[in-house]
């Protein structure tokens, strides 16, 4: 079983420490600086860098260098697109607020821990922007991308895939479906195991450029 660490800094100023909300995720998570972290990670460990440190950029890839089977997931006090990027450039898994209720915390954990990346609704679709701008500028590569069978889906899990694929938050398309959020998660979590994506992103790229994907016929 993977273990979560946080990378603390008690000599900084002010001093870098794992949240109280990030203890109640995972009272089972184990923190402390650079030495201890490094020494005490595991390939498949997901180590948490916060941008409170000055050099997390250098950290998050010294983590990495260090030990290439571990997954490192940025926590920001102030998320903007520009910084998310820069921790998915440097490799990480994620990018969240660093003040995110225990649940998403948990929730973030558990998609990395599948393969998945978990970045905001901004930043995700951002990404998916460059990529169809990409697929635009190649149209050959849209011929390339297998389109996806929506066949198997129910029309409320189109529904919300789409609502999805467009950027929504789980609150969100709760919100646009009149339907509770958990019934959202339910709904999503078949989606995911039908079209064979582990997260968002992934559903968000399964589904973009794709110009049949509107004309499919889902299962009642």
């Amino acid at each position: 079983m993977s273990t979560p660490h946080f990378l603390s800094n008690n000599l900084a100023q002010p001093p870098v420490l794992p949240p109280e909300r990030w203890l109640a995720a995972f009272p089972q998570g184990q923190w402390g600086d650079w030495n201890r972290v490094s020494t005490a990670m595991r390939p498949g460990d997901l180590v948490w860098v916060s941008t409170g440190h000055v050099e997390w950029m250098d950290l998050v890839a010294r983590l990495l260098q260090l030990q290439p089977g571990v997954r490192v997931a940025v926590l920001s006090a102030s998320p903007d697109q520009t910084e998310g990027l820069r921790a998915i450039n440097e490799g990480a898994r994620a990018y969240c607020h660093l003040y995110a209720v225990p649940e998403l915390l948990q929730e973030v954990a558990v998609v990395v821990a599948q393969g998945g990346l978990w970045v905001g609704p901004e930043l995700l679709e951002r990404i998916v922007a460059a990529t169809r701008q990409l697929l635009e500028r190649s149209p050959g590569a849209a011929t390339q991308l297998p389109a996806p069978d929506l066949s198997a889906l129910s029309s409320r899990e189109l529904d919300v895939a789409r609502a999805v694929a467009a950027g929504k938050s789980n609150r969100e398309v709760a919100e646009q479906l009149f339907i509770a959020e958990g019934t959202v998660k339910a709904h999503l979590g078949a989606v995911f195991e039908k079209l064979g994506v582990r997260d968002r992103l992934q559903l968000v790229l399964r589904l973009s450029g794709q110009g049949g994907a509107g004309q499919a016929t889902p299962s009642k």
